[in-house]
């Protein structure tokens, strides 16, 4: 097994240096750059239990997720996986089940672990959230929501709002039904639907009927089952890809057929929807990025570097079989 030692012996320097850079420490670029190809090429992986008792720090992250059903979480933590093993930190996964309390005790519980930081997923920020990571005062990210006290990586809601008003608009229908979830929700229950609605309004023939349900699929079915019976609408929107999953298995069941008798659309981009039919039309997220950035963003903090305050991620409408132009 590669040791330290032999890193500093091929280097030609001290085993002091080779422990500065392990540990982010002053070493010289030409001198790091050494390093670097040596560690590469002999695929050492440096003992983290042992870096965290010397440098007191565990190279340990805490999570904390809304639930283990979604889709986008997935995909968010494949992201955060990928980047904390190659930068070496090992992670603590909690999940809250949307609950705040739970995710408050989660907070003190990863505090207590002594994780060097956490990454929330987060469905709102309240003052009592606020006050408990001012009270843990260790490096703390928000993923999903914006917030003023807190750095936090954000996707344009709003604008992907606008991207689907947009794709509706230019197909020519004035009748829309859009299936949202709870205001306190800011990204996904308001900022989308505020931009879908913003642009919508721009052409005074439209008219929008927003019905909040829920993330669930089963709670989203029964919603639109019964949404669907009396609507005039012929574009639907969800305000998740898996919404508009159960909205499009609503009318399967309600014999209406998609799109030629309702056009549907939703946000998230997952990639099990290339395997469905018809295939979705979508505003696709970067969730796997926004993992991968949150690592890279946290060790900054952790190493006490400057980092932006707020960071928004751009997504992509994409157009697939399940909208059509209105006739």
């Amino acid at each position: 097994m590669v040791t330290i030692n032999d890193i500093a012996k091929e280097a030609g320097v001290a085993k002091s240096t080779v422990s500065r850079y392990l540990n982010n420490g002053s070493v010289s670029p030409k001198t790091k750059e050494k390093i670097d190809a040596i560690v590469k090429k002999r695929g050492y992986k440096p003992n983290t239990f042992a870096r965290s008792l010397k440098a007191q720090k565990t190279n340990m992250i805490g999570v904390i997720i809304p639930r283990l059903d979604s889709p986008s979480t997935n995909e968010v933590l494949s992201g955060i996986d990928s980047k904390a093993y190659e930068k070496g930190f090992q992670l603590i996964i909690t999940n809250a089940n949307q609950e705040t309390e739970r995710e408050i005790e989660d907070i003190y519980t990863l505090a207590k672990q002594k994780v060097d930081g956490i990454i929330f997923l987060a469905k709102e920020v309240t003052s009592k959230h606020r006050k408990t990571i001012e009270e843990i005062d260790i490096p703390f990210l928000v993923l999903g929501q914006e917030t003023k006290e807190i750095p936090s990586i954000t996707h344009d809601d709003y604008g992907a709002g606008k991207k689907i008003a947009q794709h509706a608009l230019d197909l020519g229908h004035h009748d829309f039904l859009y299936f949202t979830v709870s205001r306190e929700d800011k990204a996904v229950g308001r900022d989308r639907y505020d931009g879908f609605y913003k642009e919508i309004s721009r052409n005074s023939l439209a008219k929008v009927e927003m019905v909040e349900t829920s993330f669930l699929m089963r709670e989203a079915y029964n919603t639109a089952m019964i949404e669907l019976k009396k609507s005039k609408a012929t574009f639907i929107v969800g305000a998740t890809d898996t919404i508009a999953l159960a909205v499009m298995k609503a009318a399967n069941d309600l014999k209406m057929s998609v799109p030629e008798d309702i056009s549907i659309a939703g946000y998230g981009g997952y990639d099990l929807l290339s395997f469905m039919s018809p295939a979705l039309t979508t505003v696709k997220y970067p969730y796997f990025t926004i993992g991968d950035l949150a690592i890279e963003t946290l060790e900054k903090m952790i190493l006490k570097e400057e980092v932006p305050h707020q960071q928004a991620l751009e997504n992509q409408l994409i157009i697939k079989e399940t909208t059509k132009k209105f006739k």
